[in-house]
């Protein structure tokens, strides 16, 4: 069923784009893959186990023992632990700058793919209550026409059944771009940018907090720590990419 789902969804978008990957240029890509072709898609690094186990920073060689990170003893974070898909570099971060900044949506099934594929044997809808993904702030919203994490976020909630809390939290800080801030800057950054909306019943709900890409976990740890404050039961974070 997938198979034909995936031939037919080929077929139709066949019509209007070129089946090249978008990324090389030089060879097949589909829009079931999300126009990355197989070559490309083979240069994203999955993380796999060693790695931190509050933050999901990845370890080379063999490690027996829970490890946490420099980073992790250095930041108050709130969320229990966080994962992520793959290393933001190369193919996977062009794909998602591209995604975010220039609106190539069809990046989307290969994002959401690597997301799905590493989150969602490991997520279950006894386990957890809701999803909430990153919110933009209402500016940013309307410049971009779109919020890649809620997107994505859409993307997990088919796999594993669990509901997408759309309007759970709010961003009430335009806040710079996190991308070219040290460490402290980015904690100070997000500080106090996040508030819930309305009366949503957080207390006792078990949180899955979805963003792009995970670096220091000052975005995704300011918003652990508004459901926290409101009686979340737990709190984790699964993101497509984790900056190094």
């Amino acid at each position: 069923m997938l198979r034909t789902a995936k031939s037919i969804l080929d077929a139709a978008l066949g019509f209007f784009y070129p089946a090249v990957c978008r990324i090389c240029l030089a060879e097949p890509g589909f829009p079931a893959d999300g126009y990355v072709g197989a070559s490309c898609g083979r240069r994203v690094k999955r993380i796999v186990a060693p790695w931190c186990d509050r933050c999901g920073l990845p370890y080379a060689g063999q490690v027996t023992t829970r490890l946490v990170c420099s980073n992790c003893r250095d930041l108050d974070l709130q969320f229990r632990f966080a994962r992520a898909a793959a290393v933001a570099e190369g193919v996977l971060l062009e794909a998602i700058h591209r995604y975010k900044y220039e609106r190539e949506l069809w990046f989307e099934p290969f994002l959401g793919g690597l997301l799905v594929r590493a989150a969602g044997p490991t997520l279950s809808a006894r386990d957890w209550d809701w999803i909430a993904p990153v919110p933009l702030h209402p500016v940013k919203q309307r410049e971009r026409e779109f919020n890649q994490a809620e997107r994505l976020a859409r993307c997990l909630s088919r796999q594993t059944q669990i509901p997408v809390a759309h309007r759970l939290l709010r961003r009430v800080t335009c806040t710079r771009t996190q991308t070219h801030l040290t460490r402290p800057e980015r904690e100070a950054n997000v500080r106090g940018a996040f508030a819930l909306r309305g009366d949503f019943p957080v207390k006792g709900r078990r949180f899955i907090i979805v963003d792009d890409v995970l670096t220091t976990g000052a975005t995704t740890s300011a918003c652990a720590r508004v459901l926290r404050d409101a009686g979340a039961a737990d709190v984790c974070v699964w993101t497509v990419a984790r900056g190094l």
